[in-house]
């Protein structure tokens, strides 16, 4: 066994020898200390029972409980089917799986959170569905089991995201999904800083499709993401896969400054014809008041994008990578 340091975003090495596995699981860990021992427990049973040669990546985020200790603990006890990439701090949730994707060694890899919400056992369900062609399979949680302001808030952003861009997702929150390998590879090749992984997935898919899985409570601990979080996710998969925002504000300032030049006009008239008048102060107040924020809703807006180009501009390394974990080669 060895453990190989890495700094930076790097390819991983492959292996010399030609036995890859038929399956990569990623799982992102942050702080989930009270989950891993009951997802290990049922974890690699599942795995072992699909009869398909596999590894299970797992990606600590930048944990600050004792997960980082429990994962090393376990590439230990299930060394020949488990790999464990340390990032040197947190980088999100995104990055973390980016980095089991350059990690992961398998011809089909499949995403899976820690908290249990999405059960081990689905994973056979949804290599069986690409075993009938599908390159990418995404899932629809099945009676979601979550609190009442997140499905509403998802609901919402599902709709907003269909309207805006192509990619039509009927659950873009699911974890559970998984990839062919050169879905994964053209993920990979990607240099986008912020990006949405699933979306990303149905654009380079050749035949994707969705499934329905099971959805638990989380089983420990806390929810990472919070209303802002799940806000600012959207923000990035609306300004990172469409201009539609950027058009329709260019439309609708059009129309206002048309409906307002025709107010100034009528205004205006009313003075030279009547004489100063104070009615209608308010609604004036009002009006402007309206215009006012969809100015500023739209100079946000447009901060998105070019908050985007931004980051691109800087070149930072999207996640770096303290060590790995991993037996080592026969033939090294």
């Amino acid at each position: 066994m060895s453990e190989k340091l890495r700094t930076g975003e790097t390819e991983m090495p492959e292996p010399k020898n030609n036995r890859l596995p038929q399956v990569s699981v990623v799982i992102p860990v942050y702080n989930e200390e009270e989950s891993l021992p009951t997802l290990f427990t049922r974890l690699y049973p599942a795995m072992d029972a699909l009869r398909r040669s596999y590894e299970c990546v797992f990606v600590d985020d930048g944990s600050v409980d004792r997960s980082a200790a429990l994962l090393r603990e376990q590439f230990e006890k299930r060394p020949d089917h488990t790999r464990v990439v340390l990032l040197q701090s947190n980088f999100g949730q995104h990055a973390a799986i980016l980095a089991g994707f350059s990690a992961a060694r398998g011809q089909r890899v499949v995403t899976l959170d820690a908290d249990l919400q999405n059960p081990p056992e689905e994973v056979g369900n949804l290599l069986l569905k690409m075993d009938e062609g599908y390159d990418y399979v995404g899932t629809i949680r099945r009676k979601r089991r979550d609190v009442a302001w997140r499905k509403l808030a998802s609901r919402l952003m599902n709709r907003l995201r269909e309207r805006i861009t192509k990619v039509r997702m009927a659950d873009q929150g699911c974890m559970l999904r998984a990839y062919a390998r050169h879905v994964v590879d053209a993920i990979n090749s990607t240099s986008e800083i912020n990006t949405f992984i699933p979306a990303l997935a149905y654009l380079y898919a050749l035949k994707p499709v969705e499934v329905e899985v099971v959805h638990n409570e989380r089983q420990a601990g806390q929810s990472k993401y919070s209303l802002y979080k799940l806000i600012r996710l959207n923000f990035d998969l609306v300004t990172g896969f469409s201009v539609m925002p950027l058009q329709i504000f260019s439309v609708a300032g059009f129309v206002i400054t048309i409906l307002a030049g025709i107010l100034v006009v009528y205004m205006v008239v009313q003075r030279i014809i009547e004489g100063p008048q104070v009615q209608g102060v308010f609604t004036l107040f009002a009006i402007v008041f309206f215009l006012i924020g969809i100015m500023l809703f739209g100079i946000g807006l447009l901060g998105e994008y070019i908050g985007r180009i931004y980051q691109e501009v800087q070149r930072r390394p999207r996640y770096l990578i303290r060590a790995i974990l991993e037996k080592k080669s026969t033939d090294d």
